[in-house]
């Protein structure tokens, strides 16, 4: 009895720790210089939960249990190394999606058991909270499964229909989350019988699928940065239902951690787009373009320049605002990027970097791109920040980003994308935006900057077109 007791105390103090190491090793991701041991602490802290959560459970498969590490272990090593940063958003999105999966499976498995026990026991006679928890750890985690896999496909453009038939229609949504509901409350509180309990319970984990597909296959790439977090926060609230499901106090903690979290970034990145959480819900800006507004021949005045004129105006300027985005993310052209700047620094020149909160598909990817080509954190500048220096800016070089530098959202009100703050890269002496074509981004809608007087296209790959631009300047 005492040696359980001290086994007990010990999981408790364990998970206390290991809560701190969690709390600690967000804490230190707040910054790229303190990220890293942010992370490991982190790991730490899971390891240590991990050994905890084996003692506390006790008489286990160690066989089934070892080939589950072993084998997490080997597809995480495998993902580590082989994808690339530009692919780090589809990534976010699958782990956000198996987070759902697993705290709905572990919830699904203890209502067998519950279900099991008896032939009239209701879920409810487990307790009220002990039903809602499980409800809630079905629902929240099944939504966020299905809603992650089509974010997963919008994101790596394997998807980009915004409707699968009906599903996807506001009127089938708000029809499924009543049918939801409804099934929570029979399945947790009115249904009797073993089979009847898990007949309800995965009817209801159905028609959540359905529901997760239906809410974000609408959505579109504009709007993916804010998806992703929002899908993040359903990830932790549905782990930290399960946490009440299995009683354990870290996995409530650890739930709730990276639910609030996922919801005041989800926010932060509302207010990065002037716009609600329900306008990017349930409105039409995030759906992607398939050829719509900003077509080639809705353009008039564009010039062009390649890489030796381009060159020559560098030559001269004494500060250029590089505003990095997704384009930026598909060439891989960061490190050329940072090549760039440092020509041009050692030329006596003042080299910035303009980050739009939104720009590419995920929270912080610019961030992330720039620290993997080791440019200086100090160089780094949100758009807050440095949005009043483009009018003392010699120019500005915009890679692969769009939307986030469109001047319709400050000059157009009836623009679907007015009132969104956006970097005023058009204030510079002189514009250079390196894309592919005149296409539109994902708001699929025409770009006045191409038009002005000071913007010169610079078509092509960002990576070739830099690394072209580099000899250049090298030779001048």
């Amino acid at each position: 009895m005492t040696l359980a007791l001290l086994s007990g105390s010990f999981v408790q103090i364990a998970y206390m720790v290991s809560a701190l190491l969690f709390i600690l090793g967000i804490k230190r991701l707040s910054g790229v210089k303190t990220a890293r041991s942010g992370n490991t602490l982190a790991a730490i802290g899971m390891a240590l939960a991990f050994g905890a959560t084996m003692l506390d459970v006790g008489a286990v498969d160690w066989t089934v249990l070892a080939g589950g590490v072993l084998l997490g272990t080997l597809i995480g090593v495998v993902l580590a190394v082989r994808v690339h940063m530009t692919s780090m958003p589809e990534l976010v999105a699958l782990f956000n999606g198996l987070g759902g999966a697993a705290s709905a499976f572990v919830a699904l498995a203890e209502m067998n058991k519950v279900a099991g026990e008896g032939e009239t026991t209701r879920i409810a006679d487990a307790g009220a909270p002990f039903a809602i928890a499980l409800s809630l750890s079905i629902l929240i985690g099944a939504v966020t499964l299905s809603g992650s896999m089509i974010a997963f496909g919008k994101l790596s453009g394997k998807i980009w229909k915004s409707r699968f038939g009906p599903i996807g229609s506001q009127p089938l949504n708000a029809l499924l989350a009543l049918a939801a509901i409804a099934l929570c409350y029979w399945a947790g509180f009115a249904v009797t019988g073993g089979a009847g309990i898990e007949t309800g319970f995965y009817v209801l984990a159905a028609v959540a699928l359905l529901l997760g597909i239906g809410l974000v296959v609408p959505i579109g790439g504009a709007d993916m940065p804010v998806v992703i977090s929002l899908l993040n926060s359903y990830s932790g609230l549905a782990a930290c239902a399960t946490g009440f499901v299995l009683e354990n106090n870290l996995l409530i903690i650890a739930g709730s951690l990276v639910g609030a979290s996922g919801l005041i970034l989800t926010r932060i990145m509302c207010k990065a787009m002037d716009r609600s959480l329900t306008n990017v819900l349930f409105a039409t800006f995030g759906e992607q373009a398939t050829g719509g507004g900003g077509a080639a021949d809705e353009y008039t005045n564009v010039k062009s320049a390649g890489p030796q004129e381009t060159a020559m105006l560098l030559e001269a300027a004494t500060s250029v605002i590089i505003c990095p985005g997704y384009g930026m993310a598909v060439a891989q052209a960061q490190h050329k990027v940072r090549e760039l700047a440092t020509l041009l620094e050692a030329r006596g020149c003042s080299v910035r970097y303009a980050i739009h909160p939104v720009a590419g598909r995920m929270p912080g990817h610019m961030n992330v791109l720039l620290a993997e080509a080791d440019v200086p954190y100090e160089q780094l500048f949100e758009l807050d920040n440095i949005n009043g220096d483009f009018q003392t800016t010699d120019v500005a070089i915009v890679i692969g980003a769009n939307d986030v530098c469109n001047p319709a959202a400050i000059e157009d009100p009836t623009s679907a994308i007015a009132g969104m703050p956006v970097l005023k890269v058009w204030e510079a002496q002189t514009v250079f935006v390196v894309k592919r074509s005149l296409s539109p981004g994902y708001a699929g809608i025409k770009n006045p900057l191409f038009e002005r007087d000071n913007a010169m296209m610079c078509f092509g790959d960002a990576k070739k077109f830099l690394e072209e631009l580099i000899v250049e300047v090298k030779d001048l």
